[in-house]
This record gives C-alpha cells, sequence and structure tokens, in this order.
C-alpha cells in the first residue's frame, strides 16, 4: 500500500502527449496527459491513484507516481510520449513484495502455532529445534491467498513429549526476507 515513481524522460518540446499503459494479458490505460490529466478513459483500477508531475513535464520529465500500490498492480508499464517532432517509448517492470513483517507464535496444548499475514510472494515455513533433535517435527501448514492476492500462513506443530527442553524455531521466508521466531518449552509444561 505504499507509493512509487516509475521514472521517465522525453525530449522535451512543447505541447507532450504523455500515455501510461499497463501491459499485461491486457492493455490498460493507466494515466493520459494532453495539456492536462485526460482521466476520462482512465482503468477504474487506477482511478485516484496516479499523477504526473507536473511542474516538471515541460523539462522532459514524465514520471508517475503510483499510490496505494498492489499486488496487481505487478508487471510491465509503458511510458509513450508525443511531441510535434518526436515519439519515444520506455518501459518499467514494477515487481511487488511484500515482505514478513511480523511472525506469531503461540503455545496451546501440546501444540505450537506459528503464523504471519498480508506477504508477498508466497512464503515458505520451516521448523526446526535447538538443539537438533533427530525428532520428526510433526506439523500442518495451510497458506491462504487474501482477495488483494497477498498469502496468510499458518503451521501447527505437535511438541514431543519424549524430548524435553528443546527450543522450537519458526522460520517465515520469502525470496527476499525471512523472519524467525523462538520458543523454548521447558519439560514441565507438557
Amino acid at each position: 500500500m505504499e507509493s512509487c515513481i516509475l521514472p521517465c524522460s522525453f525530449q522535451s518540446r512543447a505541447d507532450p502527449v504523455i500515455h501510461w499503459i499497463q501491459e499485461t494479458e491486457q492493455y490498460l490505460l493507466v494515466h493520459y496527459y494532453r495539456n492536462k490529466d485526460q482521466l476520462g478513459l482512465q482503468n477504474q483500477h487506477f482511478r485516484n491513484r496516479t499523477s504526473l508531475f507536473k511542474d516538471q513535464i515541460s523539462r522532459g520529465n514524465a514520471s508517475l507516481q503510483l499510490t496505494g500500490v498492489e499486488v496487481q498492480d505487478q508487471g510491465r508499464y509503458r511510458c509513450h510520449t508525443r511531441t510535434i517532432r518526436r515519439e519515444e517509448s520506455s518501459f518499467i517492470n514494477l515487481k511487488v513484495d511484500a515482505p514478513v513483517s511480523k511472525v506469531n507464535m503461540e503455545q496451546v496444548g501440546n501444540r505450537i502455532i506459528c503464523s504471519s499475514e498480508g506477504i508477498y510472494p508466497e512464503p515458505d515455513l520451516t521448523w526446526f529445534t535447538s538443539p537438533p533433535s533427530n525428532l520428526t517435527l510433526q506439523n500442518q501448514t495451510s497458506i491462504q491467498q487474501t482477495e488483494q492476492q497477498l498469502y496468510n500462513i499458518s503451521s501447527s506443530l505437535i511438541l514431543s513429549d519424549s524430548e524435553t527442553d528443546l527450543i522450537y524455531i519458526c522460520t517465515i521466508s520469502t525470496r527476499k526476507n525471512w523472519r524467525r521466531v523462538t520458543l523454548f518449552i521447558p519439560s514441565k509444561c507438557f
């Protein structure tokens, strides 16, 4: 839900026309400028979320500010500029990440539950113990995707009554970051 700037520059001339288009399965009009914003044909998904730096257009800056960035905004964008003497296009690939920011862990009876929400891309979850154990860690992990295409992950681990005084470690990771949480379970807890 943050903002980003998609850079674009062109050879400055009078009366530029600026088209920003998202090129996914179809072509979506993101922003159109001709002497002023012309947003009547703008795709509904981008409504009230785009702006140009109007004070810099005369200097050749056609960069687009996109607010409230969502996973659906990911993809290839084309900036097409046209002046009386020249047409130019440039392309930007926007990648969206919602990193693992917080991992929750709680003990419920003879189980530990590790979870996190609002992650993109799809995360991985791993369990291990310290000191390392020969235990087969019995866990069930579920991943759900929200309407915003973010992922929620949760895993339930059955505690072992054969080994005690272990530190249980849960790690949730994506290709760009990871978070780890630990829980010490002394033998008298279950």
